[in-house]
């Protein structure tokens, strides 16, 4: 991940005139606490942990990929299962062994929680069988795969990217569910940043096409400006789902 960004980071050292480091965390909980705390100026999240980020360190939304191909910056949650498991639906998969991703992501943990509940009118940990979390989006394909779980949460980004490079398999790693398109993952900012700060950082992601190939997540083509506004769906499911920031954030 570190290799794929170096020629942004240097991209974005030359623009700032500034020094720039990149760091890769295990979870989402670590990054908004180090924004918090001020370690962190810029960063990646999905569109809950961006929420999360808003509330807990005054996150603020700057810029958006768009991936190759597309026009529009969103991306769906999906439900996997190996094709010849039998298992077509949500409604297959009462009483099986099920992955998600992490509590704060969006496509691995909220959205696929909405999902099941319209689908169950139960939560997650009470209509499956076994419920876990994998860690990572490609750790919940890997579990279907090696029939470690019956099915897992993932998105379409990560889906496509893992049959492309030959880890998974249409034939073998079946959609069963999707949602609807959802707002992209975020390139974010710590809230306290100076006005200048955050324009100039803004500015050079979202003419960074024009000089190198951009990179973030999925393969994209460029940025485009995103801001708070564009997040109000996930607020909503939050508030929908009844979910308390403890349980995002465990």
């Amino acid at each position: 991940m570190i290799k794929k960004f170096e020629p942004m980071r240097v991209y974005l050292e030359k623009k700032l005139g500034d020094k720039v480091k990149v760091f890769t965390a295990t979870d989402y909980a670590g990054v908004i606490e180090a924004m918090r705390k001020k370690r962190v100026d810029i960063a990646w999240f999905g569109p809950l942990s961006y929420v999360l980020a808003e509330q807990e360190a005054g996150a603020e939304a700057i810029a958006v990929g768009i991936r190759k191909g597309s026009n529009s910056p969103t991306y769906k949650s999906i439900f996997v299962a190996r094709c010849d498991s039998g298992i077509k639906s949500l409604k297959d998969l009462k009483g099986k062994s099920v992955a998600f991703v992490d509590p704060a992501s969006t496509s691995g943990g909220l959205v696929p929680t909405y999902l099941t509940k319209k689908a169950s009118g139960q939560m997650p940990e009470d209509y499956f069988g076994k419920f876990t979390y994998a860690g990572s989006h490609d750790a919940a394909e890997l579990a279907v795969k090696n029939k470690t779980v019956d099915a897992a949460a993932d998105n379409d980004i990560t889906y496509e990217k893992m049959v492309a490079k030959g880890l998974i398999s249409k034939d073998e790693s079946c959609i069963i569910a999707e949602s609807d398109p959802l707002p992209g993952s975020p390139l974010v900012v710590r809230g306290s940043l100076t006005r200048g700060e955050k324009a100039a950082i803004q500015n050079a992601i979202l003419s960074a096409h024009n000089d190198i190939k951009v990179t973030g997540y999925g393969e994209l083509s460029h940025y485009v400006a995103a801001k708070p506004a564009d997040y109000q769906q996930i607020r909503d499911l939050i508030k929908q789902l009844g979910l308390k920031k403890e349980q995002m954030l465990k």
